[in-house]
């Protein structure tokens, strides 16, 4: 986890305070179930849940030691619980700890981007409302297309969001989850019923069958949902950037008094923020391949996966974090400018019109191939020569002879492309 791209709050998810917290609570919850069960003397858990604690430092002393962190915290823990501590850590394996702990980080993460993700979908409602019929050119490969609203642009990415928000839930579910089954995931040296208490008190559901750890699967699953997610706030600040060209400055990231853009060029101001999400999400994304090949273990398991869950782990959630919350911050300041959406309207010369012209041209009789011929021909001049494609159309024999002034006019009328903006909304906001 780099500082510069960390919230605190995901941080403090994946420290070493956190996760023997997760441990520690664990263990003890095995004992309540076990005490239950009449196989430890209740006297003997009312010992441990008041003297078990643990001491990182201690803990990194044993490991150096002996090779072994859940060893470690089991051998740091029984420092503090004495006797009693035989209890501890009975009839489980290292793997039911290091992987419900897991499924409980997890879940931690999950409610924070949760609620990262439902600010970000409310911000985009606003903007998409907000800008709903502000009028600027689409665009198809980079080149003028025909008109949209940005309300749109910003509808459409709403919409997007949502869809993560509905995957992300779906991939908690299949996270959450709980293994309490011993050596190879056979229950020998512990009743399934300790399984069923420790997940109902942790919130997570048991796993199906284990193999003395979680299938990898679900995993893949969750980091891959991260990964399109990233993907979704990568195509987000595209748009961003591309509208904030010098040529184009539909809208810009917002810009403080006292910043500063470029070192050599004090009158730069660039999207900075955007192409930094840009580059975070192929981080994200890179977690994909490991994830999925943590899938592949030999037998019942081996190790192979901890070392990779390690790293991209902590790595992909807090990144995914700190995107989701910087893109909020940068939508909640954008920059949107209406005067230079309509001066790039205004650049096309009405060519965003040639597909109603060619439309109109057939229903006289024309055949699609004529009509495409003669539309494109005055496209290209129009295009040459920098005048208006209206004005071109009107000296057009070919033209004028099936379409009236009144109907060229009736073509270059803009509102027509919004027509249909309001259902649209309707269909996208519904229940939402």
């Amino acid at each position: 986890m780099i500082p510069r791209y960390t919230r605190k709050e995901t941080a403090k998810i994946w420290e070493p305070e956190n996760k023997f917290q997760i441990w520690l609570k664990i263990e003890i919850l095995i004992c309540e179930a076990l005490s239950e069960l009449g196989e430890i003397p209740k006297k003997s858990v009312e010992i441990i849940k008041r003297k078990a604690s643990f001491n990182i430092k201690r803990i990194d002393e044993i490991e150096k030691e002996i090779k072994h962190d859940v060893i470690a915290f089991l051998t740091s823990v029984s420092e503090k619980v004495g006797k009693e501590s035989r209890h501890i850590h009975r009839g489980i394996t290292s793997s039911d700890i290091i992987d419900t702990t897991l499924s409980v980080q997890l879940k931690q993460s999950c409610k924070i981007l949760k609620k990262e993700l439902k600010a970000l979908i409310l911000i985009l409602k606003k903007l998409a409302i907000k800008y709903k019929h502000t009028p600027c050119i689409g665009r198809s490969h980079g080149i003028f297309a025909e008109p949209t609203t940005f309300g749109l642009k910003m509808l459409g990415r709403f919409c997007e969001f949502n869809r993560n928000l509905d995957r992300l839930i779906e991939a908690e579910k299949k996270i959450s989850i709980c293994s309490i089954s011993g050596a190879v995931g056979t229950f020998a040296n512990i009743d399934p019923r300790v399984e069923k208490y420790v997940a109902q008190k942790l919130g997570l559901k048991c796993e199906e069958v284990s193999t003395q750890i979680i299938p990898r699967d679900r995993h893949a699953e969750f980091f891959s949902v991260l990964a399109i997610i990233a993907s979704s706030i990568e195509n987000l600040s595209i748009e961003i950037r591309h509208l904030q060209r010098s040529e184009v400055r539909e809208v810009e990231e917002f810009f403080s008094s006292n910043q500063k853009g470029s070192s050599a060029m004090p009158h730069k101001k660039n999207p900075v923020l955007s192409e930094n999400l840009t580059g975070i999400s192929r981080v994200i994304r890179s977690a994909i391949i490991p994830a999925l090949e943590n899938i592949s273990l030999w037998h019942e398991r081996d190790i192979s996966h901890s070392s990779v869950e390690r790293i991209f782990c902590p790595d992909v959630v807090v990144l995914t974090d700190f995107s989701i919350n910087r893109m909020n911050n940068i939508l909640k300041n954008l920059v949107v400018n209406k005067e230079n959406m309509n001066s790039n309207l205004k650049k096309t010369l009405g060519l965003y019109n040639s597909q109603r012209v060619l439309l109109e041209l057939t229903k006289k009789g024309l055949s699609r191939e004529n009509a495409y011929r003669i539309v494109q021909s005055i496209a290209m001049k129009s295009w040459k020569s920098g005048k208006s494609f209206h004005e071109l159309l009107k000296l057009d024999k070919q033209v004028t002879k099936l379409l009236s002034s009144k109907t060229l006019n009736e073509i270059f009328n803009i509102n027509y492309h919004f027509k249909n903006i309001n259902k649209i909304f309707e269909k996208a906001l519904r229940n939402k």
